[in-house]
């Protein structure tokens, strides 16, 4: 029995979590699958306590789980949701789809997490043992985001769920999600990230996603639209072959025609090619702007599909439009001084799309907040955003995760040129957010805040706050 005094809340076990090693904020624990094989059986495979849907890729991940977690949770189903990162408190990590669980719940999950920690931690115990055998020489010990996933899943076999909806948190073989018992795997765009901890090129990046692929059962496919698109499809193919999983790759299935995105949402017509999973096209509207939404949409909507062929397409139209995200282009504020877009893209691409989507809606030249975690291609993001706005704010991206904003500062002046005079570094969050939106009010010229989730979320608090 724990000698601790037992939690009485969830926010008593989110604190007492925060003292494990946190990958998150740049700490290097070892990844090895064997040891979350480990841990969960010593807390009796609580994975198993239902199917799963299971959500890998470089962005849109959490999009496509909040998606198939809506439609399921409409079609009568009890869905608990794992999503990341949270922007205002941990609990939005671990839901009844859009909802908190119970306290209860979280409390009871809590203390059961606590004395399995306690076990893997004794050096007499077996796991602790077995943990040490499989680290490569690093500490055995738990880190944050394999037993905050073992939260999640002992969360909702407390709450007795129907099925899990779960976003991985980092590439896919290796992630601590990947003991889930998948109905569906869904895989969405790969980009070069984390490319120290996944590895430098594309192959390897998508051998790392194609790990969440289950012997004997069906994944879905976002088009690989990176320049070295064919490689990862040739990689994902190959994975789904071994394991005798069918692939179903989205342009060879489907197609999304005549998307419109404006600033209330997007809508676009869904065409099965196949007609397996829909025997009439689908006209749909989501409220998250961006064209980038109708292919993360249909991605869920056929892999709830292939799950729960049951669901009727009409659940599946209400469901979709009545998602909202934080900070998935997100309006937090737009009144007649000033406007202010925050979205999480972090990548590449996923700025590409941001930037594309802020300028068709609100103009170019607006103002920019931008903030990246290390480790981010701030380069590439510079080339794709120093045209696209009139002045650029460089800052941290709040305190979570490590970042070197200085560098990032360099990086863009150095990118921009003769036009380096419209970037000015702030240190400071909350300088920067305040600065930029009041520069913008001068101009009457719209906000976006982007770069880095966390950014995000400090821009939403500070808004929301009365701040602005």
């Amino acid at each position: 029995m724990s000698e601790h005094s037992p939690f009485t809340s969830s926010h008593n076990v989110f604190d007492w979590l925060g003292q494990f090693v946190n990958l998150e904020q740049g700490a290097q624990p070892p990844m090895r699958s064997e040891r979350m094989d480990i841990i969960a059986r010593a807390a009796g495979n609580p994975e198993r306590c239902a199917p799963a849907i299971h959500v890998a890729g470089s962005k849109g991940k959490g999009s496509i789980t909040a998606m198939v977690s809506e439609i399921l949770a409409r079609a009568g189903k009890r869905v608990a949701r794992y999503l990341s990162p949270h922007i205002v408190e941990y609990r939005e990590r671990i839901t009844l789809n859009d909802r908190f669980f119970d306290e209860a719940v979280y409390v009871k999950a809590g203390n059961r997490l606590r004395e399995i920690a306690d076990a893997l931690a004794s050096p007499a115990s077996k796991e602790f043992a077995e943990l040490k055998a499989v680290s490569d020489g690093g500490s055995p010990e738990p880190t944050f985001f394999e037993l905050l996933t073992l939260y999640y899943f002992l969360c909702a076999k407390e709450a007795g769920v129907d099925v899990l909806a779960v976003e991985t948190g980092m590439g896919g073989r290796l992630d601590p999600t990947n003991i889930a018992q998948s109905l569906v795997s869904v895989i969405s765009v790969i980009e070069l990230e984390h490319t120290d901890m996944l590895g430098t090129t594309i192959r390897a990046i998508a051998g790392e996603k194609a790990g969440i692929i289950k012997q004997g059962r069906p994944v879905i496919l976002a088009e690989q639209t990176h320049r070295e698109g064919k490689t990862a499809l040739e990689v994902f193919a190959h994975t789904a072959r071994e394991r005798r999983a069918p692939l179903y790759y989205f342009p060879d299935i489907a197609e999304c025609k005549n998307i419109c995105v404006s600033k209330a949402g997007t809508s676009w017509t869904l065409i099965d090619k196949t007609g397996e999973f829909f025997k009439a096209p689908l006209c749909l509207t989501i409220k998250l702007p961006g064209e980038v939404q109708a292919f993360n949409t249909s991605l869920a909507i056929l892999a709830v599909r292939k799950a729960y062929p049951e669901i009727p397409a009409e659940t599946i139209k209400r469901a979709v439009a009545a998602v909202s995200l934080p900070a998935r282009f997100e309006k937090i504020l737009d009144n007649p001084e000033s406007t202010i877009i925050i979205d999480g893209a972090h990548t590449d691409i996923s700025i590409k799309l941001c930037a594309a989507t802020f300028t068709a809606l609100y103009g170019a030249g607006g103002i920019l907040i931008f903030g990246c975690a290390q480790g981010k291609d701030a380069e590439a993001m510079a080339r794709t955003l120093i045209p696209q706005f009139s002045k650029i704010f460089i800052t941290t991206p709040g305190t979570y995760k490590v970042s070197e904003p200085e560098k990032v500062f360099t990086t863009f002046s150095n990118t921009a040129g003769a036009h380096s005079g419209k970037i000015e570094f702030i240190k400071d969050t909350e300088q920067a957010i305040r600065t930029a939106i009041a520069a913008a009010r001068t101009q009457k010229l719209p906000v976006l805040g982007t770069g880095s989730f966390y950014l995000a979320a400090e821009i939403r608090n500070f808004v929301f706050a009365g701040s602005a």
